[in-house]
């Protein structure tokens, strides 16, 4: 157990100072406060997020990965809440160390004291390293590594390397709980003294036939060469094997299978543990958030929780903002899907399409090329929106580059009359795609990260919904 520490004047100083920063923020309404204190609380005292880490009597978890991890770290964070812990959380998805820090500052008294019991933290792929040397969480998850904005922290392997190198540094006493389907994480987390848990699926279902062309990982990151697969679930993820060295998917300690997918509304899945078999309700759609549950309920877990508290938590789970967010406008029901990279855009169009084969209802893709998006948006062609090019269903294009995400439309073989180009501005392209939905009909929002956030703030202008910060 840790202790509460003795006054620190400079941590209390730094606290109060970050503070009355993000108050001054919120109440001249330039945001919610989620980076900013972090910095100034960071200029008066740069051991701040150790100090308070610290405290926590139930240690500290960093999440990391390219796709799901404001998804997972908010069922975590669930979890521990009906535990019932405090958590402290950066759940605005504020994942650089201002953002943690600030999310930290939030969650303690002027005197330097945190409230809470454990510290769930989202971490940008970039951050990772070094939040956890200054976190010493109790435990690591890794979900997955996608390319992701190559032009902002560059190929896969830069991320990888440094994820190798902090990995070989844990301590015996840090458990790192890591999602094996993906080799080049199998291959990371090989040889630490940290101790290693995996998880995975093993289902008979849910799989492709092949690698999809966005793959990014098709040979062994040891040998050289070609990965093989007895099965593959989505983008470079299975049941691996390398044809060279023989290298495979390591024995799995959590495991899903029996997978249901509803839809865009829910899915079941049978998680496989050394205490048994346990069948879970999940309350978000998509095989990416089965894997995601199966992370959050395997670190839940290791936690030492309860079966009796993680069933019932993610059966009433409520995907983070602008991640499958349903809303209602002008009698038309809304879903908003967060696209940001080619596997997540192609995992959003495999749920939207599954059960029909063809795209049903209107469709409106707005896309950014801001530097939170990436400023190189040619990997849409690497996603697969021939998915598209049956059905009946419109397409609606808008944002910064929403002309070139019309063209690629008109190459994926989508009829020329399904598809709409409108204005760039993504509050006014929100207005003519509401009206040309009729009544009473459901449609899709697919924006890229920048959009999602400019369309969000019209709505929450508009009480349609809740600002980022407040949910």
């Amino acid at each position: 157990m840790t202790k509460r520490a003795s006054l620190d004047p400079r941590l209390m100083l730094s606290v109060v100072g970050a503070k009355a920063v993000g108050s001054a923020i919120r109440r001249v309404g330039k945001g919610g406060g989620t980076a900013a204190p972090g910095l100034v609380a960071e200029r008066i005292d740069a051991g701040l997020l150790t100090k308070l880490s610290a405290q926590l009597p139930q240690g500290a978890l960093v999440v990391a990965g390219t796709n799901g991890k404001t998804t997972t770290t908010r069922m975590i964070a669930d979890i521990f809440g009906a535990a019932p812990w405090q958590v402290v959380h950066n759940r605005s998805g504020s994942n650089l160390v201002r953002g943690v820090v600030a999310s930290f500052v939030e969650k303690s008294s002027a005197s330097g004291q945190i409230r809470g019991d454990v510290g769930v933290v989202e971490a940008d792929e970039a951050a990772l390293p070094e939040l956890v040397k200054r976190l010493q969480p109790r435990v690591i998850l890794l979900n997955n590594l996608f390319r992701d904005q190559l032009d902002r922290y560059g190929e896969l392997d830069s991320i990888a390397k440094s994820w190798r190198a902090m990995l070989q540094q844990l301590p015996p006493t840090t458990t790192v709980v890591v999602n094996v389907d993906d080799p080049t994480l199998a291959v990371l987390t090989e040889d630490m003294t940290a101790k290693r848990v995996c998880f995975g699926l093993n289902e008979q279902h849910h799989r492709l036939a092949s690698l999809p062309h966005a793959a990014d990982a098709a040979v062994c990151r040891v040998c050289g060469a070609d990965l093989a697969y007895k099965a593959l679930y989505l983008s470079h993820l299975g049941e691996w094997y390398c044809t060279g060295c023989g290298r495979e998917r390591p024995a799995l300690d959590y495991a899903a299978g029996d997978i249901t997918l509803n839809g865009d509304t829910d899915a079941t899945l049978t998680l496989h543990a050394t205490d048994g078999d346990h069948r879970l309700r999940v309350g978000v759609p998509g095989l990416y958030n089965a894997y995601n549950a199966l992370a959050a309920a395997a670190v839940a877990r290791e936690f030492g929780i309860d079966w009796d508290v993680i069933t019932p938590t993610l059966a009433a789970f409520q995907s983070a903002f602008g991640r499958i967010e349903r809303f209602a406008f002008q009698g038309r029901n809304i879903t908003m899907a967060l696209v940001k990279n080619p596997t997540g855009f192609n995992e959003v169009l495999r749920m939207l399409t599954s059960a029909t084969g063809s795209l049903q209802h209107p469709t409106m893709i707005c896309i950014n090329d801001l530097d939170a998006d990436g400023r190189d948006v040619s990997w849409l062609w690497d996603v697969d929106f021939e998915l598209l090019a049956e059905g009946d269903g419109h397409l609606y294009t808008t944002g910064i580059r929403g002309a070139d995400m019309a063209n690629r439309l008109k190459y994926a073989n989508v009829p020329v009359q399904r598809i709409h180009p409108l204005t760039a501005d993504v509050g006014a392209a929100f207005d003519a795609f509401v009206a040309a939905i009729p009544e009473g009909s459901s449609a899709y929002i697919l924006p890229s990260y920048t959009a999602m956030l400019r369309l969000r703030k019209v709505l929450a202008d508009r009480g349609i919904v809740q600002a980022f910060w407040e949910q």
